[in-house]
């Protein structure tokens, strides 16, 4: 019960944090004012959180982790090379717009993270891109896909997804739900997959 309370103390401060970082930026956030949204103290963080570079870490980890998750899922299950991917978009557009805000904050405040927070961070999109380009090459091996460079239609992919947290309106005309199945047609058509006949997930 007492880890329980403490999740939920340090998943609330993460909370008010992204919307503070969101709203007003890093440098115009204090760790007073997220306190001050609370109803806490600022030693309240404090218990949880060593400084507000750390906070922001926390904020921008999980979502990196979450989209290599969804790319290594697709890489590791059954299916075609065309349905795993398409699955992997899916779930990686999915990853990205429901967490909006903190991965917004990521791009707009990589330069206030701690170099050794950087460089796991970097890590991760490495580990992202690389499956990815296994996931591409061995498509193209098997000679379902068509394109010349994995690595660069891997970096295409990512950013194209990723990227649509800047345009994305929740409640607006298109659900996550749509947003992703888009973007897995597009990706599928950017490695040469003809997507007249709608590839579904396996």
């Amino acid at each position: 019960m007492r880890e329980e309370i403490s999740a939920y103390k340090r998943d609330r401060i993460l909370e008010e944090a992204v919307k503070l970082f969101y709203e007003r930026g890093f440098s115009g956030t204090t760790l007073d004012d997220i306190a001050g949204k609370l109803g806490v103290t600022k030693p309240f963080i404090y218990t949880h959180f060593r400084s507000k570079v750390e906070l922001l870490e926390a904020i921008c980890r999980p979502t990196i982790e979450m989209s290599l998750a969804a790319i290594a899922d697709a890489a590791e299950r059954g299916g075609s090379p065309e349905e795993r991917l398409y699955y992997g978009v899916v779930n990686f557009t999915s990853v990205v717009l429901q967490r909006q805000a903190n991965i917004a904050v990521y791009f707009r405040e990589e330069k206030n993270l701690s170099e050794a927070g950087l460089a796991e961070i970097n890590g991760l999109r490495k580990r992202f891109d690389r499956l990815l380009s296994d996931l591409l090459d061995e498509g193209a091996k098997a000679g379902a896909f068509s394109v010349g460079d994995v690595r660069v239609a891997a970096l295409a992919i990512g950013g194209m997804v990723s990227w649509a947290y800047t345009w994305y309106q929740p409640g607006g005309r298109l659900s996550i739900d749509d947003v992703g199945k888009q973007m897995a047609q597009f990706a599928l058509e950017m490695v040469g997959v003809r997507t007249t006949a709608s590839v579904t997930q396996p």
